[in-house]
């Protein structure tokens, strides 16, 4: 393919970040009419929905869409395969039932539900979330059967977490009231461990996986369950342990309004966006600072990580970050100054390497190499996109499109 790249090396001065270097990094850019992505399939918008709540799970090999709705008065969720249609929907009714967690009148709204966390339970794919009123609700993937209710013993709405703490092949899942409590369940809905933190709870909770030969420390670093608190300061950051003890507690320098997980060779780190524009990155082994990188001066949200990187959205632009330094790797510029949503990362080209793709708040698509070539882009006119990419074949060409779910839920899948 005949790419014309521009590449302009700059210097990026992290001032005042610990262990932080100078950061070079290039502006990569790409004119080929043979790039651009145009929707080949869309769905039926979700009511309720904005967007935020969807999320993907894999079922028999075939990746479906899964986002809260609304369907005659009633909170459901419902499953999509991409490229054809509806799988299953399933109601979360209000009334006295107890799934919904309270008894109310007929004709009250919906109950509210947190956005939807997806994975595996004991080898099943599962969706969770939890409900205002206090409930977490798992449901099978394959067809929305109830999986199991339980009781969070404190207001939610927090987006759950699956995964192994322990490094057993064992998922949990773990919920958050907004009250500080935390619960832990096995695939059965029994409870592992509980927990209670001082603060309001409002970012979902991130699952660690142990790691037992980081470089540089001896005896590994265990996995466990970190738990942010909310407001309009930095908040607290606990990490807790299988057995729900608080392993340390500590105070980031930024606000965070995103935050993820991820694995370095030196152990793994929780990244947090910052209010400031700064990304932190916070040792899972003990809570200190591995370092804090200045990106921009207004908010920027932290994406998925991939090759020792973490990608990062901020106003008009796209960060690869060092998960190890913090050094920026590569920055790409498109959409002029409007947000960029989380950036995620799939495999778009077919050619069996991992791409990143970012979608911004107009629906322009951008999706990158590793090295942050552009390698394809489009657009989906006359929206609002609040939600991240995500990545499913909907053609049936054995290459994933990306996915990008607007403001009303729905869900297109752009191709080339």
């Amino acid at each position: 393919m005949d790419r014309r790249v521009l590449f302009a090396v700059l210097i990026l001065f992290a001032g005042g970040a610990t262990g932080v270097g100078v950061a070079t990094f290039a502006f990569v850019g790409l004119d080929d009419a043979n790039t651009e992505a145009t929707v080949v399939w869309e769905s039926e918008p979700a009511e309720g929905d904005d967007g935020t709540g969807v999320a993907t799970v894999v079922v028999d090999g075939e990746t479906r869409v899964v986002q809260p709705t609304v369907e005659d008065d009633d909170r459901a969720v419902r499953a999509l395969t991409p490229g054809e249609g509806r799988a299953w929907t399933t109601r979360i009714p209000v009334g006295t039932d107890e799934r919904a967690g309270e008894s109310v009148e007929n004709g009250t709204d919906p109950v509210d539900v947190s956005r939807l966390a997806t994975g595996t339970l004991a080898g099943d794919p599962v969706v969770a979330f939890t409900t205002a009123p206090g409930k977490l609700v798992v449901l099978n993937a394959v067809d929305g059967s109830e999986r199991f209710v339980v009781d969070l013993d404190g207001p939610g709405g927090v987006t759950p977490a699956i995964g192994d703490p322990v490094g057993e092949g064992s998922n949990l899942v773990v919920a958050t009231a907004t009250d500080g409590s935390v619960l832990a369940v096995d695939a059965d809905g029994e409870p592992v461990f509980d927990a209670s933190i001082d603060g309001r709870i409002e970012r979902r909770p991130l699952v660690v996986a142990p790691d037992p030969d980081p470089d540089g420390r001896e005896g590994g670093i265990p996995g466990g369950v970190a738990v942010s608190t909310a407001g309009t300061d930095p908040g607290t950051v606990h990490f807790l342990g299988e057995s729900g003890e608080t392993r340390w507690s500590a105070t980031p320098t930024v606000t965070a309004v995103s935050w993820n997980a991820a694995v370095t060779r030196r152990g793994p780190v929780l990244t947090l966006g910052g209010a400031n524009g700064n990304l932190e990155a916070l040792e899972v082994a003990d809570g200190s600072s591995r370092y804090e990188v200045g990106l921009q001066d207004r908010p920027v949200a932290v994406g998925d990580a991939d090759d020792g990187r973490v990608l990062v959205g901020g106003v008009g632009s796209i960060w690869a970050v060092s998960l190890l330094d913090g050094e920026v790797v590569w920055k790409q510029q498109y959409g002029g100054q409007t947000r960029v949503n989380a950036p995620g990362i799939g495999e778009v080209t077919g050619d069996d390497t991992s791409e990143s793709a970012a979608v911004n708040r107009e629906g322009e698509v951008l999706g990158l190499t590793p090295t942050g070539e552009v390698v394809l882009r489009g657009s989906v006119p006359q929206t609002v996109v609040y939600a991240g990419p995500l990545f499913a074949d909907a053609d049936d060409d054995g290459t994933d499109e990306v996915l990008v779910v607007d403001q009303r839920g729905v869900v297109r899948a752009l191709s080339t």
